[in-house]
C-alpha cells in the first residue's frame, strides 16, 4: 500500500510540475546565430542560435519565428552552455495562423461589436450582438459585407450578413501570429541558456544561372555565373552565414507542406569569387564569405564565378535522321522495314563548345544551370542569341551549348537503297546526306548519322571519311565552300 502511495505522490508531482510548465511559458530571444546551407532541390538545412533563460525542472518554451514549411522530425536541439542540463520532453509545431475566419470561430456564442454609420448625422454608432455562425469571407469587392453567410444575435432579432465593419474585443487564445514551436523541457541547471537547433525546411531553393558573351569571332567568350535563391519559408533570415550544395542528393519524396525581387548583385573589385569552394562528400559545397541577408518571399542574386576571355569554338552538326523515328531505337518490330526512317530533319545546329579548364579561364566544378548568350552586333549593341541548360560540370570537362539553328545552312537526308538478305537476317541500307551552304564564307559541318536498326552493324562503303563516335554515333567532317553543296553517301549493313 505504501509503494502504491509514492508512485500516486509521484505522478501528482510530475503533474503539478506540467501544469506549473503550462501556467508560464518562457519565450526564446530571437535569433543571435543563423546558418543556411541549401541544396538544390528546394530544401535547406537551418541552424540557430537563441537565448533563453530556463528554471530548473519542467517547463514550457517557445521557440518563435520558425519557418512554416519545417519538417519537425528533422529538429535536433541541444544546449551549448550545458549539454547535458536540458532535454526536450515534448515539441510541437504550431501554425494556427491568424485569418478572418479562424478569429470569428473563436467568436461564435461571444458577444461582438458591429460600427454603423448614421446616414443623417454622419456619425458612427456602435451595435453589438452575438456571433452564432462565423460563415465564410464575402467575395470582393462587397463594401459593407465583411463575411457571407454569417448569422447575429441583435436585440433579440437574427440577422444575416450584417452591415458595419466589425470590430473584436482582442485576439483569442490559442491563435498566433507566426508559426512557433513549443517544447516541454527538463532542465537541471537553472540559468540562462545558449541554445542550438537545427532541422530542415522546404520551399528555400537556389540554382545557378549563368551569362556569357561571345566575342567578334566566336573564339572567345566571357562567362559569368550568378546564384539565385529564392525563399518561399515564410520567414526572414538575418545577417545569415550561407552554404550552398551543388550535387545529387538522395531525397524521400513526401508530402510536405515569387514575391519581392531583390538582386544582390555585389560585383568585387577583383576577379576574385565571394564563394569558397570546397568537398562535402561526394559533392560541392559553396560558401560565402560573408553574411546575408535572405528575406521572406524574395529571389536574391549573388555572383559566382566571372571569368574573363575563356576559349571557345563555334560548331555545326547536322543530325539529320528525324526526331520521330529516335523514339523506335533498335525496335526489333521495325528494323527490316524499309520505309521506315526515311524522314528527313533539315535543321543545321550550332554550338558553342568550350572546356571547363583553368587555362580557359575557369577549372572550378560548375553547378547545374542555365547559361544564355549574347554577342555585340555591328552597332555595338549586345543582342541575345540562345541558351541552353548544363548540367553539374566538374573541371576539365567540356561544356557544349546548343543555341539553335543556322539560318544559311541546310541539310537532307534520304534513304537510296535498302536489301533485306539472309532470309530476312541481314539488311543493307544506303543513305545520302546533302548540306548546302549558303554563307559567304567556308565552314565545317559535322554531320552524325546514328545506326538506329540494330546494335549489330558495320559501314561497308562511304565515300567520306568517318569516324565511330560510340556504339550508336558515327561523325563525317565535312568542309563546304560557299553558295556550295557537300553530298555524303554510306551503306550500312545490320546483322541479326
Amino acid at each position: 500500500m505504501k509503494s502504491k502511495f509514492l508512485i500516486l505522490n509521484l505522478i501528482l508531482g510530475v503533474y503539478v510540475f506540467y501544469l506549473n510548465a503550462q501556467q508560464q511559458k518562457l519565450i526564446s530571444s530571437g535569433r543571435t546565430a543563423v546558418d543556411l546551407t541549401i541544396y538544390n532541390q528546394n530544401l535547406a538545412l537551418i541552424r540557430e542560435e537563441r537565448t533563453i533563460n530556463i528554471p530548473k525542472g519542467i517547463n514550457s518554451v517557445i521557440i518563435p519565428d520558425i519557418p512554416s514549411t519545417i519538417d519537425g522530425t528533422s529538429l535536433h536541439f541541444s544546449s551549448m552552455t550545458d549539454p547535458f542540463a536540458v532535454r526536450v520532453l515534448e515539441q510541437n509545431y504550431q501554425y494556427d495562423l491568424v485569418n478572418q475566419v479562424k478569429l470569428l470561430e473563436k467568436y461564435i456564442g461571444k458577444e461582438i461589436e458591429f460600427i454603423r454609420l448614421n446616414e443623417e448625422t454622419k456619425k458612427e454608432y456602435v451595435v453589438k450582438g452575438k456571433l452564432l455562425t462565423a460563415g465564410l469571407p464575402a467575395p470582393q469587392p462587397y463594401p459593407g459585407l465583411t463575411q457571407t453567410g454569417m448569422v447575429v444575435e441583435i436585440e433579440g432579432k437574427l440577422e444575416i450578413n450584417p452591415i458595419g465593419r466589425l470590430v473584436l474585443p482582442s485576439l483569442p487564445e490559442g491563435l498566433i501570429l507566426k508559426p512557433q514551436l513549443e517544447w516541454l523541457v527538463d532542465n537541471t541547471k537553472s540559468g540562462s541558456h545558449k541554445i542550438e537547433i537545427s532541422y530542415i525546411a522546404s520551399q528555400i531553393s537556389w540554382l545557378a544561372n549563368y551569362v556569357a558573351l561571345l566575342n567578334k569571332d566566336d573564339t572567345k567568350l566571357d562567362l559569368t555565373g550568378w546564384v539565385t535563391i529564392s525563399n518561399n519559408t515564410g520567414t526572414t533570415f538575418k545577417d545569415a552565414g550561407l552554404k550552398l550544395v551543388a550535387g545529387d542528393i538522395n531525397i524521400i519524396q513526401e508530402d510536405i507542406g515569387r514575391g519581392r525581387y531583390a538582386l544582390d548583385m555585389m560585383m568585387t573589385k577583383t576577379a576574385e569569387s565571394q564563394f569558397k569552394q570546397t568537398e562535402l562528400f561526394e559533392y560541392k559545397l559553396y560558401t560565402l564569405k560573408r553574411k546575408t541577408d535572405i528575406n521572406s518571399n524574395e529571389t536574391k542574386q549573388i555572383e559566382l564565378i566571372s571569368a574573363k576571355n575563356v576559349t571557345s569554338r563555334k560548331v555545326f552538326i547536322y543530325d539529320g535522321l528525324a526526331d520521330q523515328w529516335r523514339a523506335w531505337y533498335r525496335n526489333y518490330s521495325y528494323r527490316n522495314q524499309s520505309s521506315f526512317g526515311q524522314q528527313s530533319n533539315p535543321d543545321v545546329g550550332v554550338f558553342v563548345i568550350l572546356k571547363n579548364e583553368e587555362k580557359a579561364g575557369l577549372g572550378i566544378p560548375l553547378p547545374k544551370g542555365k547559361v544564355r548568350v549574347y554577342k555585340k552586333d555591328e552597332d555595338g549593341k549586345e543582342q541575345f542569341i540562345g541558351e541552353d541548360r548544363i548540367d553539374h560540370t566538374p573541371k576539365d570537362e567540356e561544356i557544349r551549348l546548343y543555341l539553335g539553328n543556322a539560318f544559311d545552312l541546310i541539310g537532307e537526308r534520304a534513304q537510296v537503297d535498302f536489301k533485306t538478305l539472309a532470309s530476312g537476317k541481314v539488311v543493307e541500307e544506303t543513305i545520302r546526306i546533302k548540306v548546302r551552304n549558303h554563307k559567304n564564307e567556308t565552314v565545317e559541318v559535322l554531320i552524325y548519322e546514328h545506326p538506329w536498326r540494330w546494335s549489330e552493324w558495320e559501314i561497308i562503303k562511304s565515300d567520306s571519311p568517318w569516324e565511330k563516335i560510340d556504339q550508336s554515333t558515327i561523325k563525317f567532317p565535312v568542309k563546304i565552300a560557299k553558295d556550295q553543296e557537300k553530298i555524303v553517301t554510306y551503306t550500312i549493313r545490320y546483322s541479326w
